[in-house]
């Protein structure tokens, strides 16, 4: 975030325009959805799967791309005023090595090094970019130190909003909130390069879309967060805000069924136990990455665990003045994944 501060205090500039209050009602509208939202303060495309490869390796990745508006006022007439900033983050999880090879970039819009469009995405930052073509196929490319992904992912399925159409509640206050779709069980073509080696790969991923402008209540910590893709062709998605000091300031997701049916979970309805954890020499954080997810659906509870394909997934990107979060592929009963922890090294600021 440090980056993102120093590229804000250069403008110098008061008077910031007010950002827009997220509200339920929303109706999404595809594909102008799948572009940038530039008004809103907060906005990012999330990308993570399962890739196989034709040697019988399993490998997780992550690409995911950031859009903020700075509270700059809008009338500077300044080209150089950071009107819109980007950053992304791309990690490759290898249980071979059991290491986390990841990079990040970050810039201000405009110059031809950044850009973020509207009416459909595409997204860049240099030589990094995600895009959706017109036949509705999604293709990255990243190149970082020590790997590389040049994937495209195909849907299987229609988008799936989280929440009330769309609209999904992060905190007790009506506007924590953010407008927020997941497309799940992508699949995935496409060639990776560790090293000097490429290899063709195959797999699942699943794509999450989120803008907002006030996204956390003050007394939040951070989040644990999880998408999964089941082998019968359903997908969940679930959180909880954690609060500062302990405890659960708010919970939600979805579950929906191969036939389509969706049960949207409510604010008591997602708990996470931790099962085992794990400490980051990096950071000194600790991590509960092993966790045993419960919702209720259905009239019941139903319970699965979160295994991590290896325990050292955390991406530490303070190099580049960006935030310490531990993201990793995991196995449960029936399924694959991602989960995200934040706020374990410090308090997330949104």
């Amino acid at each position: 975030m440090r980056a993102l501060i120093g590229l804000v205090a250069a403008v110098g500039v008061a008077a910031p325009a007010p950002y827009p209050v997220v509200r339920p009602g929303i109706v999404l509208r595809f594909p102008a959805d799948h572009g940038a939202h530039p008004a809103f303060r907060t906005e990012w495309w999330y990308v993570t799967g399962w890739l196989h490869t034709a040697a019988g390796e399993d490998l997780g990745f992550q690409v995911t791309f950031f859009r903020t508006r700075p509270p700059v006022d809008p009338r500077n007439p300044s080209r150089f005023a950071a009107g819109q900033v980007l950053f992304a983050h791309a990690a490759l999880s290898d249980p071979k090595t059991g290491k986390l090879l990841h990079g990040e970039k970050a810039a201000r819009a405009g110059f031809g090094l950044a850009q973020a469009r509207k009416g459909d995405a595409d997204v860049a930052i240099r030589d990094w970019r995600l895009r959706r073509s017109e036949d509705g196929r999604w293709a990255t490319r990243v190149a970082a130190d020590g790997f590389a992904l040049a994937l495209d992912f195909r849907p299987t399925q229609p988008p799936l909003p989280q929440g009330q159409g769309g609209y999904s509640r992060k905190g007790p206050k009506p506007d924590q909130a953010s407008y927020y779709y997941s497309v799940p069980h992508l699949r995935v073509t496409g060639r990776v390069k560790r090293g000097d080696v490429v290899a063709a790969v195959t797999g699942e991923a699943w794509l999450d879309r989120e803008w907002s402008s006030d996204y956390l209540a003050p007394a939040a910590q951070g989040w644990d967060w999880t998408g999964l893709n089941f082998d019968d062709g359903s997908a969940m998605i679930a959180f909880r805000i954690r609060r500062k000091g302990g405890g659960t300031l708010w919970t939600g997701g979805s579950l929906r069924r191969a036939d389509g049916r969706t049960t949207v979970f409510g604010p008591n309805d997602v708990a996470f136990r931790p099962l085992a954890t794990w400490r980051s020499k990096a950071t000194g954080a600790v991590y509960p990455v092993s966790q045993e997810l419960s919702v209720r659906v259905d009239s019941g509870v139903r319970r699965w665990r979160l295994v991590p394909m290896f325990a050292a997934q955390e991406l530490d990107a303070r190099r580049g003045g960006l935030p310490v979060y531990w993201e990793g592929a995991v196995r449960t009963q029936g399924g694959r994944g991602y989960l995200e922890l934040t706020g374990y090294a410090q308090p997330l600021a949104m």
